[in-house]
């Protein structure tokens, strides 16, 4: 059954609609108060703040900074250097920071906030940008106006919208527009059907477009190796996104699948488990970026079901040694830990992965700094506190290139120039 080609509603006549309704599922009513203070239209200027004193590190050349100054204003970083070198401009607000470690805000390249909690519960955690894998009901959207009005509560997010999956279940309800697709024998799958579920995320201002290869890992009743989509329909979905200017995210699981959804022009393999050398390489032909969402894995082990965690004991190693052969051959790598379900946790802990995965700790930090920002696009704005950069800092009790696993605890985070 095909869809008729209707266009998408006018976002002139529905994304305050949108936007409101998804606010409401993210819970954002909780924050009226916190929020009352930011301006109802524009985006929050961002705070001014100083960063004086600790040990600055920039991921971009490794070099470390003692004694270090940043000065923040207007949420950008307008310098930073030594406190000799620094001069901290009059009345400003300091934020000491003797004996602690300054990193820039670290970057999530793939997670789900579902709601304004999680929201908050990613940035507290170091998280300063972040890319949604999707969410049921455009609630990412919703989040990413948040982060723009109160810094605080939010991650600056690059939103997917819904998931394009043969299945869409009760997502077929995000939109009027999509509820025509519950008529489809078969699901969303003929091109039509595809183009439409892109169609409609792009109208409602998704930054990326999430689509899926293979089953998932997470649900045992599934088989993370049984492929849904093929090279041609993959293909549908890269070339329906690049004709809106964005990029897809593809989760994948099998060697085939991996395969078939870097050669259909993928912007990142998420997961890629049984990713097989080949794909590899084709990937540092193409500059395919590789979120191999470790902490995901390694949470299965340990599940009160056998077969999660059969998985999670049995791909764990597997994707590991894919992750070192990726960065040996010079695949970049970004760090996701596909947090949903209520649940954040923090991306340091997928740093502390890349590193048992057998990467230097610089370039573990790496895949949540410079290298997770170039895959955002946000490669002149995060990943770095360098001026012109965001005035985003996490502030660490220990050295992480001594220790990375101390990411996972940030004594405190600055987002914008706004202590969290």
């Amino acid at each position: 059954m095909c869809v008729a080609p209707l266009p998408p509603p006018s976002s002139k006549l529905t994304r305050r609609g949108v936007l409101a309704g998804a606010a409401a599922l993210a819970g954002t009513a909780a924050l009226t108060t916190s929020a009352s203070a930011a301006p109802r239209r524009g985006r929050s200027r961002g705070g001014d703040l100083v960063l004086r004193g600790g040990t600055l590190l920039d991921p971009a050349t490794g070099e470390v900074t003692e004694d270090a100054v940043v000065v923040i204003e207007g949420g950008v970083v307008r310098t930073a250097g030594t406190r000799k070198a620094v001069k901290v401009p009059e009345g400003a607000e300091v934020l000491e920071a003797d004996g602690k470690w300054i990193l820039p805000g670290l970057v999530e390249a793939h997670i789900h906030l579902n709601t304004a909690t999680e929201a908050r519960d990613a940035i507290r955690a170091g998280a300063t940008s972040a890319r949604s894998g999707s969410t049921n009901f455009y609630q990412d959207i919703a989040v990413r106006e948040l982060a723009r009005q109160v810094p605080a509560q939010a991650p600056r997010l690059q939103a997917a919208g819904i998931f394009v999956t043969p299945d869409l279940g009760d997502t077929v309800l995000a939109d009027p527009d999509l509820t025509e697709l519950a008529r489809l024998k078969d699901g969303v799958r003929s091109a039509e059907a595809l183009r439409r579920v892109v169609a409609v995320n792009l109208k409602r201002g998704a930054d990326v477009i999430k689509t899926r290869v293979n089953e998932r890992a997470g649900l045992p009743e599934q088989d993370p190796l049984t492929q849904v989509y093929s090279y041609e329909q993959l293909s549908e979905i890269v070339t329906a996104a690049k004709r809106g200017g964005k990029g897809v995210l593809c989760h994948s699981y099998s060697k085939k699948g991996c395969h078939d959804a870097v050669t259909a022009g993928i912007r990142s393999l998420e997961h890629g488990v049984f990713v097989g050398e080949q794909t590899l390489h084709e990937m540092h032909r193409r500059g395919t970026y590789f979120t191999p969402t470790l902490t995901a894995i390694a949470g299965m082990i340990g599940s009160s079901d056998p077969v999660l965690d059969e998985r999670g004991r049995t791909y764990l190693p597997v994707l590991k040694r894919a992750v070192l052969a990726a960065h040996e051959m010079g695949v970049p790598l970004a760090a996701g830990t596909d947090s949903s379900g209520g649940e954040v946790k923090p991306i340091g802990r997928e740093v502390e992965l890349m590193r048992e995965a057998g990467l230097s700790a610089l370039d573990a930090i790496r895949t949540a700094t410079t290298s997770a920002a170039r895959l955002l696009g946000l490669q002149a704005t995060a990943g770095r506190l360098a001026p012109g950069f965001a005035g985003d800092a996490v502030l660490l009790d220990g050295d992480p290139l001594a220790d990375v696993t101390v990411l996972k605890h940030p004594a405190r985070v600055v987002h914008a120039g706004v202590t969290v």
